[in-house]
């Protein structure tokens, strides 16, 4: 019976330790669910800021890709803006060079005109003139005619006579 009340006595140690082993082991697992929940918890953390950063890099390579194409719009425009400049300085240097050549024509033709009014003044005074001579180129004639006339008259009685 000692051997069997020692043997009892073992196993109950034997339980006893086993009892605080599975306590342990409880307590152990305990921490390691609750360090699993905060891993869990972390992770669900991370995963949810990974994806923000995920985003933002999204966005921000978008924002930089807009930014890349209006650097290269500005970029165009600025040369577009150039060359207009270039043109524009071309067009008012053209602009001077006909302005000139304008008020040179316009000179001419103020010249031209002057000319004009005294060719027609000299005209009209020629056309006065020719009137004239064709005035007493009439008279003339007439004169001449009746001239003629009376001459033939006269020959006309002489050779009656």
């Amino acid at each position: 019976m000692d051997k069997i009340r020692e043997k009892l006595s073992n196993l109950k140690l034997e339980a006893e330790s086993w009892q605080e082993k599975y306590e342990e082991v409880k307590e152990q697992m305990k921490q390691l669910e609750q360090e699993n929940t905060e891993k869990e918890n972390q992770i669900k953390s991370l995963t949810t800021k990974n994806q923000q950063l995920e985003d933002e890099v999204e966005k921000l390579e978008g924002e930089l890709s807009e930014h890349k194409q209006l650097s290269e719009d500005s970029h165009n425009l600025r040369s577009h803006n150039e060359n207009f400049t270039k043109k524009n300085q071309q067009l008012e240097e053209e602009l001077e060079e006909s302005d000139t050549k304008l008020k040179e024509t316009t000179d001419k033709l103020r010249e031209t005109d002057l000319k004009a009014e005294g060719l027609e003044r000299k005209v009209v005074s020629l056309e006065q003139e020719r009137d004239d001579w064709e005035k007493k180129y009439e008279e003339l004639t007439a004169k001449y005619d009746e001239a003629k006339k009376e001459l033939d008259e006269i020959a006309a009685s002489l050779e009656n006579l």
